[in-house]
């Protein structure tokens, strides 16, 4: 992903972690209070918002710093994390579905290799 393709996905994952975060926070509460999930939901837009920060950030030093080729890892470990982790958790808390808890570590790698990809990347270009 280039700069602005990483800048562009942290808009859209920006505004949809707003409207679910709303969403769940008006409409949805009764459902996931009755789910016990309420938590869980809001631990899931949290982590969303956390990384379409560092996201937005990425986009901004891709542009300043087209050369480092390793920001586009770390770009795509942060968008797939908040889609495993944070869209696992939204999955769990409005269905149910505990088996989904088990793939939730999976998007949370991501969001590992995502922050260690932007210290390899430093260190590769200073």
């Amino acid at each position: 992903m280039k700069g602005t393709q990483i800048l562009i996905s942290a808009g859209i994952l920006g505004a949809l972690a707003v409207g679910i975060g709303a969403f769940g926070a008006h409409g949805l509460e009764p459902l996931l209070i009755k789910n016990g999930r309420l938590e869980t939901f809001e631990t899931a837009v949290s982590y969303h918002f956390y990384h379409v920060l560092a996201l937005f950030g990425i986009s901004l030093l891709s542009l300043i710093k087209p050369d480092w080729k390793y920001l586009s890892f770390s770009a795509w470990c942060m968008v797939l994390g908040i889609l495993i982790f944070s869209g696992s958790l939204y999955v769990l808390s409005l269905t149910g579905i505990t088996w989904l808890g088990a793939i939730t570590p999976i998007g949370g790698v991501g969001f590992i290799l995502g922050w260690l990809g932007l210290v390899y990347s430093a260190f590769k270009n200073s």
